[in-house]
């Protein structure tokens, strides 16, 4: 799979000061989150404790193991924090963090219960079924108006979004339909990772439901 690109750390542009992104750093891709942002020249916190929660603009809760990331959740004493920020903040959840932000994932594990997606865990069967393919998201020409590019969406052990029911409204399908990104106002969830790729749209996209005004 593609790595995310990485650039010097003397040509990452200066953060915006009064604007700072945090991503859930509990377990799983945080990291490339993180390099995606910097790039962006946005300022970025590891959240790990309801503290870290405090002054953020949004937060993006990586891919990673589901279950996992709602254990440790609960153990720091994060999952109201978390639920109660999504309520006024943008947040952002990617493949296992899609799940985590959904009301209802099939099975008995900590949610968030932010979002009116059901989600069906590995859908896509396990890493070695893991594929890239290219998908149209028109939401992105709200960032992007000149770029008509579809996105080349990556999935790994992917969720795959069954329902969504409103507020929340469908981002984008693959060619059968099948749904694999969605939005409910300021929160978004994706299946797939963009932060595996050099498309900076997705996070921009994210920044922009956060309020971030480059």
């Amino acid at each position: 799979m593609p790595a995310p690109n990485l650039i010097p750390p003397e040509k990452v542009p200066a953060p915006h000061s009064d604007f700072t992104v945090g991503v859930l750093a509990l377990q799983g891709s945080f990291w490339e989150h993180e390099v995606m942002l910097r790039r962006l020249g946005v300022a970025v916190r590891e959240v790990r404790l309801p503290s870290d929660l405090d002054g953020l603009a949004g937060l993006i809760i990586p891919g990673g193991e589901s279950t996992t990331i709602g254990k440790l959740a609960v153990e720091f004493g994060l999952l109201e924090p978390l639920r109660a920020f999504g309520r006024e903040h943008a947040i952002w959840g990617t493949c296992a963090g899609a799940i985590f932000l959904s009301k209802d994932a099939r099975r008995n594990q900590p949610l968030l219960e932010l979002m009116d997606i059901t989600v069906e865990r590995n859908a896509f069967g396990r890493q070695v079924a893991s594929f890239e393919v290219d998908i149209p998201v028109p939401a992105l020409k709200v960032v992007a108006p000149d770029d008509d590019r579809p996105f080349r969406a990556v999935f790994i052990r992917a969720p795959l979004i069954e329902r969504v029911t409103p507020p929340a409204e469908v981002l984008a399908t693959l060619e059968d339909g099948r749904i694999v990104a969605a939005q409910q106002g300021h929160l978004l969830a994706t299946a797939f990772h963009p932060e595996l790729t050099d498309d900076t749209r997705f996070h921009r996209y994210f920044l922009h439901l956060a309020g971030w005004a480059p």
